[in-house]
C-alpha cells in the first residue's frame, strides 16, 4: 500500500504540473490559474492523490464535505478546476455533468456615498495609498487593474487611460478625469518611476524610482480597512467597493447606462442594470459628468511616509 501511495503521489505531481501548463496555455487570468491549481491540490489531498477514476458518488461525497467548510464560490471553483483537469490532463469524460447548482443570490454591495468617499480619501495619510484609492474610484478600476497601471497607459491629450489585461483578457479605454490626471502627474513627480504608476513602498520614496513591482495587494486592502475604521464608516468597504461607488455615482449623475457599461468593461448590460435605480435619465457625455464629479474632491497631498 505504501508503494502504491508513493506511485499515486508521483503521478499526481506530474499531472499537477501538466495541469498548470494547460491553464497557462489557455491564457487564463492569474487568479483563475491559482484557484484551479488549488482545487486540484485540495481534491488530491481528499482522495489520497488518486483522482483519475472518481465516480459520481465520490464527487458527491467530496463536494458535500467541501460545502460544510467552504463558500459556494470555493465549491464552484473546485468543480470547474476538476472538470478542466479531466478534460485537458486526464482526457476523460466528466462523470457528473449537473452535480451542483449554487443558489442564486441577489445581493447588492454596500454603496459608498460621495461624502463617504471624500472622507475616506482625506483620512488616508499615506500619499501613495490616497492617490491609489482615488485612482481606483475615479477610473472605476478593479484592484488588479489599478496595480498594473503604467506611465504609458495614461493618455492626457485624449483624456483616457488604457486598461490592459482586464477581466476576460480584454483591454478597454476609460475616461481620464482632469482631477485624476493632475493628481497622478504630481504623484509621479515625487517618485519618477519610469514604468510603474504605483511602485511598491519597500524602499520608501527613495527606492520607489527603481522599484520593479507595484504596491502590495494585501497592503492596499489592509490600509483601506484601517482608513474606513478610522473614519467611522459602518459599511463593508474593500477596494472593489470604490469601483461600485464610482458606477453608482455616475448613474446618479446622469451618465447613460451603456456608457457606464463600456467604462466598467461589463460583458453584459445586465451587470450594469443594478445601478439604474439611481439614474435621472439625463443625457450628457460621460467625460463631462465625470469631470464635474471628480472636481468636487480637493485632496491635500500631505507628506508621504
Amino acid at each position: 500500500m505504501e508503494d502504491m501511495s508513493a506511485v499515486a503521489a508521483t503521478d499526481f505531481e506530474k499531472n499537477d504540473e501538466l495541469h498548470l501548463k494547460h491553464l497557462k496555455l489557455k491564457g487564463l487570468q492569474p487568479k483563475t490559474i491559482e484557484a484551479y491549481s488549488r482545487a486540484i491540490r485540495r481534491v488530491g489531498d481528499y482522495f489520497d492523490h488518486q483522482i483519475g477514476d472518481l465516480s459520481e458518488a465520490d464527487l458527491v461525497d467530496y463536494f458535500t464535505d467541501l460545502r460544510e467548510t467552504h463558500s459556494w464560490s470555493s465549491v464552484k471553483l473546485d468543480l470547474y478546476g476538476l472538470k478542466f483537469h479531466y478534460e485537458h490532463v486526464l482526457k476523460k469524460p466528466w462523470v457528473a455533468p449537473s452535480l451542483i447548482k449554487p443558489p442564486r443570490s441577489q445581493r447588492l454591495p454596500d454603496i459608498v456615498t460621495v461624502e463617504e468617499t471624500e472622507r475616506i480619501f482625506l483620512a488616508t495619510q499615506v500619499l501613495s495609498y490616497r492617490v491609489f484609492f482615488f485612482t481606483l474610484y475615479s477610473l472605476g478600476l478593479r484592484l488588479g487593474e489599478g496595480l498594473r497601471l503604467t506611465v504609458g497607459d495614461i493618455d492626457g491629450a485624449c483624456e483616457r487611460v488604457h486598461i490592459r489585461d482586464a477581466k476576460g483578457n480584454k483591454d478597454r479605454l476609460v475616461p481620464l478625469p482632469t482631477a485624476t490626471h493632475q493628481l497622478l502627474r504630481r504623484f509621479w513627480q515625487r517618485h519618477r518611476n519610469p514604468v510603474l504608476l504605483f511602485p511598491n513602498r519597500h524602499g520608501g520614496l527613495a527606492g520607489a524610482r527603481a522599484a520593479r513591482t507595484p504596491l502590495d495587494r494585501g497592503g492596499v486592502q489592509k490600509a483601506l480597512r484601517a482608513v474606513v475604521e478610522s473614519c467611522g464608516v459602518k459599511k463593508h468597504i474593500s477596494p472593489h467597493s470604490l469601483r461600485h461607488a464610482y458606477a453608482t455615482h455616475l448613474v446618479e449623475a446622469g451618465v447613460e447606462l451603456t456608457e457606464v457599461q463600456d467604462i466598467l468593461g461589463h460583458h453584459s448590460i445586465l451587470t450594469t442594470v443594478r445601478y439604474t435605480h439611481l439614474t435621472d435619465r439625463s443625457r450628457h457625455h460621460a467625460i463631462d459628468r465625470i469631470n464635474a464629479l471628480m472636481d468636487r474632491y480637493r485632496l491635500a497631498e500631505g507628506t508621504p511616509r
